[in-house]
């Protein structure tokens, strides 16, 4: 009788846990959500390619792409990403008139499923004197 309520209670438990994870829908999984540029010197312009794949089961649709600074730029990124494909984020960070350790974020919001309602990536740059 006490292995049949422990195999009924383990039973209870994975079913519990089966229901709340969303295996459906689209998933946004970055290859890296940070990147450090480094050194850079005061006035230059710097690139990065955030690389994502859709690790779901529907379209993934990237509604906006949100920057903490008019100085980074979201400039180009796929709109919408087939289940299994791959997309990316373009981002342009213009140290000029910055000094010293910089860090900016940018906020994706998409109908990627998670537990978040948006995404954030972000980047740094030490900006250093000409």
């Amino acid at each position: 009788m006490k292995k049949f309520l422990i195999l009924i209670i383990s039973v209870l438990l994975a079913t519990s846990v089966f229901a709340q994870t969303d295996i459906g829908g689209p998933h946004m999984t970055f290859e890296k959500k940070n990147h450090d540029f480094g050194d850079v010197k005061e006035g230059d312009k710097v690139t990065y390619v955030f690389k994502y794949k859709n690790t779901g089961t529907d379209t993934l649709k990237v509604d906006k792409v949100i920057s903490s600074c008019g100085c980074t730029v979201p400039e180009n990124y796929d709109r919408v990403v087939a289940p299994g494909a791959s997309g990316s984020i373009s981002v342009e960070f213009n140290s000029a008139n910055k000094m010293g350790v910089t860090n900016k974020t940018l906020t994706i919001l998409s109908n990627a499923k998670s537990s978040q309602p948006a995404i954030t990536i972000s980047i740094r740059a030490n900006v250093i004197s000409k």
